[in-house]
């Protein structure tokens, strides 16, 4: 075929800004708790929910009013104390991202050293942190008496509301039902629909095409098996 699209997967990444978060029921609890920063019950926060169900823009929200370092929690493998007293002196919030993947000694000194100097933690993960395996008793005491919140995988109006601003902020027009059938036929989180609306776009300039729900299932098709996972 000559007009056979090719992807090109490596979009901008996403601005994260707080903006361009769509709040909806289950992610509203969460958010709620990111903006009640700095009156936490506890130093840290324990954010869970599935892939792609926007715990990273929460994160990110939270890191942009907290003035917060990003951390992968695998990244604490083999960090002293003197480091992690330096990683906490040197900012006063960190987000530990994967933190279910954390060395359990690392992230029982971080919280300590961040809790010594007023400083706060937010911990994502996939599950909450009850049901991690733990090891530490003292790591998972800690981690008991801090807040945790789910967030849920985006619903029908969410991801319906995610595609529109997706189309609006490229200023594309999609034909009836276009929106209604990505939801019911493609993965469900927001960088999914961020990567579609992109493929929509280009398609449909390179094939000059409406984009209809012909368009949608083709380009559908076209990323099956070659979207990553958020």
């Amino acid at each position: 075929m000559p007009n056979q699209l090719t992807l090109e997967l490596a979009l901008p990444p996403p601005t994260y800004a707080r903006e361009d978060f769509v709040v909806a029921g289950g992610n509203r609890e969460a958010l709620a708790w990111i903006d009640r920063w700095p009156d936490w019950p506890a130093p840290a926060l324990a954010l869970s929910g599935p892939i792609g169900c926007g715990k990273t823009h929460l994160a990110r929200i939270w890191a942009a009013r907290a003035g917060a370092v990003v951390v992968e929690g695998r990244d604490l493998e083999g960090k002293s104390v003197a480091d992690l007293s330096d990683m906490a002196v040197a900012t006063p919030a960190i987000v530990l991202e994967g933190a279910d993947r954390a060395p359990e000694r690392a992230l029982f000194h971080l919280y300590n050293l961040l809790r010594e100097r007023g400083g706060h933690l937010l911990l994502t993960s996939t599950l909450p942190p009850a049901h991690w395996s733990i090891a530490l008793p003292d790591l998972a005491s800690r981690l008991r008496a801090a807040p945790a919140v789910a967030v849920a995988p985006p619903d029908d109006e969410l991801l319906g509301s995610i595609i529109l601003k997706q189309l609006g902020d490229r200023q594309l027009h999609v034909g009836a039902g276009v929106v209604q059938y990505l939801v019911s036929h493609m993965e469900r989180s927001a960088d999914t629909a961020r990567l579609v609306v992109a493929a929509l776009d280009r398609r449909g300039l390179i094939e000059k095409r409406e984009i209809d729900r012909r368009l949608a299932a083709d380009v559908l098709g076209e990323l099956s098996g070659a979207v990553p996972p958020t």
